[in-house]
């Protein structure tokens, strides 16, 4: 039984720590689907398993002060995947806005900090929001942040705000 036990233990450990991905192929369709060549960008990708990342977040928005009801956002959240871009160009970001409209993401706020221009797009169905992407550039640096979950408009907007008053 014990040797069971360990056997299950280790099994269980393994699952775990395989489950955050760590790729330089980018794990999002418009860079891996799409054919072209990006000229030199180097392309790093995190899907993040939401059950060890949640407490973190929460933990770390608890200690930044931020309110209840932003943490309450997190729990909503079902999926993460982040994408770092680095040599990208500004050709690279405006076609791929290109691709986020005619795949119906909608453009919801631009907030520029030193120089950084952070955009928030939803992908809409009636009054659910069920993915939003967040995009930071910055020169050639850009870093992508696909969140799937289930929001409202007021979730989103709540979220930009505690973003602006800081």
């Amino acid at each position: 039984m014990k040797i069971l036990k360990n056997i299950f233990l280790s099994l269980f450990t393994l699952f775990l720590l395989q489950s955050c991905i760590i790729s330089e192929k980018p794990n999002m369709a418009y860079f891996s689907d799409s054919g072209r060549d990006f000229k030199g960008a180097r392309f790093v990708s995190i899907n993040v398993p939401m059950f060890l990342a949640k407490p973190y977040i929460k933990r770390a928005l608890k200690k930044d002060g931020n309110r209840e009801e932003i943490i309450n956002i997190v729990k909503k959240i079902s999926k993460i995947k982040v994408l770092t871009v680095e040599n990208g160009d500004r050709t690279m970001l405006k076609e791929f806005a290109g691709y986020l409209n005619n795949n119906n993401y909608e453009d919801w706020a631009t907030i520029k900090h030193d120089g950084d221009n952070v955009n928030i797009r939803v992908k809409q169905k009636g009054d659910a929001i069920k993915n939003m992407l967040i995009t930071v550039n910055s020169d050639k640096d850009l870093v992508f942040v696909d969140i799937k979950g289930n929001f409202t408009a007021d979730d989103i907007s709540k979220m930009i705000n505690s973003a602006t008053d800081k």
